[in-house]
């Protein structure tokens, strides 16, 4: 007997697609989650499964349930970032002051726990390790013999951690170097140092050189802006800074005139006023009385102030009642005294050259910058 075969003339439904959650299933939900009282519908199912799941006759999960679930499940919250701790500007650690040493040369302060530079990087500043006598020269000392600056600066610059010896960066004022020692300055020395100006100024009488003494006023008060000669050529504006530590490098008398130098750099009035300087420096001196050829010959060569030979000068005749003198020296009141030791009163000086520079066309009572192509 055959076996009935069985026929399907309908084809069978396609499986359901997940749907999305309707806007009122996700309300439900909100007010399934707000709600405590339930435990089972805490947990995030629909009710009426919540409470065939109690009975235990819940039927299988269906896909809007899955997507109603995966709609009501708790997002997870986002993941705080950690600020950054913030550095004063002027910390010992902060990045603006290590970049700050390191532009001058210095070691940045070291941090606790800072990692140790990768091989090939920037090697940290090699300690100080300088061996030196007791009688060796100062640091600052042996920077102004080599002509680098003078004292004062070599201070300034040491402090500041612009001055390596040997490679090394010494900042402790008092240091002693060997005079075999090398020794080299920052940039950021050169860069300063180069900023510093010079200034030459007609000086008239009754001015003196440096302090005010017995109510005469400095030399220095004349240097303003409303002073500068129009005539100037030097390629600087004048700035208050110009001011700041701006030295008279020689001397004029209370009662004498001419060319008066002022300089904010230590090299220049090291080689004008120095010890060892021998830059020379012109006067034209009027004077009354007579003068022998032996009295000529001794202005020359031969006097002695104060038990101390004079260098040798040169004087001779510019006309008949004004002198020319020319000395390597400047002690206080020098021409003045000579004269009166060969029987002559100076009735009038002026000087109008120091080294190369002259005073030129100068106005009395006004000043001018040195200019670039200008040395003494």
């Amino acid at each position: 007997m055959a076996r009935p075969t069985l026929k399907l003339n309908k084809a069978l439904p396609a499986p359901a697609t997940p749907r999305e959650p309707t806007s009122r299933a996700i309300r439900a939900m909100r007010g399934v989650r707000r709600s405590t009282a339930d435990p089972a519908t805490s947990a995030g199912s629909p009710p009426d499964r919540a409470a065939k799941a109690s009975a235990g006759t819940a039927p299988p999960a269906t896909a809007h349930d899955r997507g109603s679930a995966a709609a009501t499940s708790t997002p997870t919250p986002p993941v705080a970032r950690r600020r950054p701790r913030e550095v004063p500007a002027n910390a010992p650690d902060s990045p603006r002051r290590r970049h700050r040493d390191r532009r001058r040369g210095g070691a940045p302060p070291a941090r606790e726990g800072a990692r140790v530079a990768k091989p090939g990087g920037r090697p940290p500043p090699r300690p100080v390790v300088v061996k030196a006598e007791s009688d060796d020269p100062r640091l600052s000392k042996r920077m102004s013999e080599l002509g680098l600056c003078s004292r004062r600066e070599a201070d300034e610059w040491i402090r500041n951690g612009w001055v390596r010896v040997d490679g090394a960066v010494v900042d402790t004022l008092g240091t002693r170097v060997p005079a075999s020692a090398q020794i080299t300055i920052e940039r950021a020395a050169s860069r300063e140092q180069a900023e510093r100006v010079t200034i030459l100024l007609n000086k008239p009488i009754g001015y003196v050189s440096g302090q005010a003494e017995d109510g005469y006023r400095p030399a220095s008060v004349l240097i303003t802006q409303e002073n500068r000669w129009t005539g100037d050529r030097a390629p600087l504006s004048f700035r208050p800074q110009h001011l700041r530590g701006l030295a008279p490098a020689g001397r004029l008398d209370i009662d004498s005139t001419g060319l008066l130098v002022f300089t904010q750099d230590g090299r220049i009035a090291k080689r004008l006023v120095g010890r060892d300087s021998e830059v020379e420096k012109e006067y034209l001196v009027r004077v009354e009385g007579k003068l022998s050829a032996e009295g000529l010959r001794r202005l020359g060569h031969g006097l002695e102030l104060d038990g101390v030979r004079l260098k040798p000068a040169k004087v001779s005749w510019q006309n008949e009642d004004q002198l020319r003198f020319v000395l390597r020296e400047g002690r206080k009141r020098q021409i003045r005294r000579m004269c009166e030791l060969v029987g002559l009163e100076v009735v009038g000086l002026k000087r109008v050259r120091t080294g190369s520079v002259v005073l030129g066309s100068l106005p009395v009572g006004q000043w001018r910058y040195l200019r670039p192509d200008e040395r003494f």
